[in-house]
């Protein structure tokens, strides 16, 4: 069957449907990876967004529940230049098409995806409805122009209630924006006590779980849009080690007095090269992020830059000249990879172990 993706500058393509029949609108971005769609579709920071993909054959290992982010997919919608229909892998439990019927989530094939990417990188992200044929584009443009999309989320996507993950190692209270299970994986294989809370968890609801230390998780949307966080990071820092990964990242930088600003098009892939400042180590790196810490905005703050991006030179990481605190914009517990900095769980758990030797930690 025949539908349509109508952008709201009046670009249409038309393509052949897939997965729900639902008509779904949500700003619609680009994806560079060559693999890992199910890791994509199934991340909560995609909650909202119609995604694309730029590499040509998706589909072709099927869906299996092994790989997923989420227990449940956020995306409003798939582009994609070609979807399989015969998935070739022993683990594959069903098709593209399958479950995104089981999911109500409206996919569309047979795109000129390159024109699409092209657009979005000219223009910066647009407004997008995923419909039929028949939907008249002019119609369809006033009606995107006229919808505000939501803000609320993080809200939506993360924990209603905490819960635990027990180890025997660390306790870390992992707070959650909208997190991957990339990031409970690599706590876990560090055999770490972990605890989830939600995203609108306090200081004093941190503070007095005793963690040895504090995960901020990635999430969705803007990180203005979580004032609550930035309150009880601001109660929390000095007194835990602290370690954030992408919205985590952008929320620790606004709690100590810097600035973000939306992006024209953000990164989204697992090719992204990005350079430690101190080392000069390039890793290539997994991101998928629209907005981004104003690097002039660090002037005024007691935060270090210690990472940047090759392509165009935006903040991936800072640390705290005070205290033991550091994030980063990209993800390192990246599923399926790449798996360049892996490594920084590593530095987390050696800043706790140094932080627990000097005697510092304060408990509520």
């Amino acid at each position: 069957m025949k539908r349509q993706l109508i952008l709201e500058d009046g670009t249409f393509f038309i393509g052949e449907a897939f997965g729900s029949t639902e008509q779904k609108i949500g700003e619609v971005v680009f994806n560079t990876g060559m693999t890992g769609y199910q890791e994509i579709l199934s991340d909560p920071s995609y909650c909202g967004q119609i995604v694309t993909m730029t590499y040509p054959l998706i589909g072709n290992y099927g869906i299996n529940r092994d790989d997923f982010e989420s227990i449940e997919p956020h995306i409003h919608g798939f582009v994609v230049k070609e979807m399989c229909d015969v998935p070739s892998n022993w683990r594959n439990e069903m098709t593209l098409d399958e479950y995104f019927k089981e999911k109500n989530i409206p996919g569309l094939a047979g795109v000129d995806t390159r024109k699409l990417t092209r657009i979005i990188r000219q223009y910066g992200t647009l407004k997008g409805m995923i419909c039929d044929a028949d939907v008249s584009v002019e119609e369809a443009v006033t009606y995107l122009k006229e919808t505000k999309l939501p803000r609320d989320q993080v809200k939506r996507v993360s924990t209603k209630s905490a819960y635990p993950s027990p180890g025997r190692g660390h306790r870390v209270v992992l707070v959650d924006f909208g997190m991957k299970h990339g990031i409970l994986r690599e706590l876990n294989k560090r055999n770490c006590d972990v605890i989830v809370l939600p995203y609108n968890a306090t200081a004093q609801d941190v503070l007095r779980l005793h963690p040895d230390g504090v995960m901020l998780s990635n999430g969705p949307g803007d990180p203005k849009d979580v004032p609550e966080a930035i309150d009880m990071i601001q109660g929390i820092l000095g007194r835990v080690p602290l370690f954030g990964i992408c919205l985590g990242h952008q929320l620790f930088a606004l709690a100590c007095g810097a600035d973000t600003e939306k992006m024209k098009f953000g990164h989204r892939g697992s090719n992204h090269p990005v350079k430690h400042l101190a080392t000069g180590k390039v890793a290539i790196t997994s991101q998928n992020h629209g907005y981004t810490v104003n690097a002039e905005s660090l002037s005024n703050t007691r935060l270090e830059v210690t990472h940047v991006a090759l392509n165009d030179g935006t903040v991936e990481g800072l640390r705290h000249l005070d205290y033991p605190a550091f994030t980063v914009q990209y993800h390192p517990e990246a599923s399926p990879g790449p798996e360049d900095a892996n490594n920084l769980f590593d530095e987390f758990m050696a800043m706790i172990e140094q932080f627990k030797k000097e005697g510092e930690i304060v408990h509520a």
